[in-house]
């Protein structure tokens, strides 16, 4: 969810320039089942308009109503949202609601952590009370140790009458497409939709520009003979859509030699044998454990047949593979979604 941090502090950038305050709400504790879990995060602005949400989109209305006060004294309050008798759902909501101001220092230490991909600690201290004013409030802790409170009037101290929810934010998924056609543009779309880290790699001799990806982080011509990948060992997905049986077994090939969490290469069924021979052949010391790491034809078998849905159903089996899930239909599950 770092990705939703990320638009929170763009947006709260934006409205200090424009002179407005801005409030932060955050879920802490969960009593029962709800939407969505402890650690969503919702902005709201002087002027009420908000980034973000941390339900399905019924509970934003009362949090901006009960987060006036907050823009009126700069206390930190913790309220309740009993989801049993107005959504139902089966959960009480505890929610932190406390000012947020991002600072030059802040913004600096952030950025660095997200170009290293690194992650961050954030800890949020309140009481489990149906609603409280006091000293609660988030403090924010980086690799390099440096920490950040978001509110300037939270005193960030050890105190034994409050609870603290801890969240560990990962650095962004990233997504490597290997391939410049228009299917290529499609999965970039969609998977931009998730937050993920996308770089696209297209042919030296047809290399194309960030403006024909959208969500795109960054987009260079490349071959695979010259290409050098950096950072995928670990939370990193690949996608090779050449149309191009030759180029899709070299990029395969230079990629022994890493560890990425998923290698999906497009094709037919019957072009997967083939490939796989051909890399004992060109690698002869190629692991199981990265031949493991490889799915073709990609994505999971959902009747995809449009380039839309053809990137859907590869988003959705990167998804599965990352999270160490076999797919089934929720239909059959009785009990809770998450553990």
């Amino acid at each position: 969810m770092i990705h939703e941090l990320k638009e929170i502090i763009n947006q709260t950038l934006i409205n200090q320039q424009k002179g407005l305050k801005n409030v932060l709400a955050t879920v802490v504790f969960l009593d029962g089942s709800s939407y969505r879990k402890p650690g969503v995060r919702m902005l709201i602005s002087e002027d009420l308009n908000t980034v973000g949400a941390v339900s399905g989109g019924c509970v934003e209305k009362e949090i901006i109503h009960r987060a006036r006060s907050v823009f009126t004294d700069d206390q930190s309050k913790i309220i309740t949202y009993d989801g049993r008798y107005k959504l139902g759902c089966e959960g009480i909501l505890y929610i932190l609601i406390e000012p947020f101001f991002i600072s030059s220092k802040f913004l600096d230490t952030f950025s660095k952590a997200n170009a290293n991909s690194e992650s961050l600690k954030i800890e949020s201290h309140f009481t489990k009370e149906d609603e409280a004013f006091g000293d609660f409030g988030s403090v924010v802790t980086f690799e390099n140790k440096e920490q950040f409170v978001f509110s300037k009037t939270f005193i960030y101290q050890q105190k034994d009458d409050v609870t603290i929810f801890t969240q560990i934010l990962q650095p962004s998924f990233k997504l490597i497409i290997i391939g410049g056609e228009h299917d290529a543009v499609k999965l970039c779309k969609i998977a931009s939709n998730l937050g993920w880290e996308i770089h696209v790699i297209t042919s030296v001799k047809d290399s194309k520009q960030v403006s024909d990806f959208p969500g795109a982080n960054s987009v260079v011509g490349d071959s695979p003979e010259a290409i050098q990948f950096t950072n995928i060992e670990e939370n990193t997905a690949i996608v090779i859509m050449n149309h191009s049986y030759v180029q899709d077994l070299k990029y395969v090939v230079k990629l022994s030699e890493y560890r990425p969490r998923y290698i999906g290469v497009l094709g037919a069924p019957s072009k997967r044998e083939r490939l796989f021979n051909a890399l004992f052949e060109f690698a002869p010391d190629i692991s199981e454990d990265f031949l493991e790491t490889i799915y073709t034809p990609a994505g999971l078998h959902i009747g995809a047949q449009t380039p839309e849905e053809i990137a859907l159903s590869i988003v959705a089996e990167i998804l599965a593979v990352t999270r160490k899930k076999e797919p089934f239909s929720l239909r059959k599950i009785n009990g809770k979604i998450h553990n």
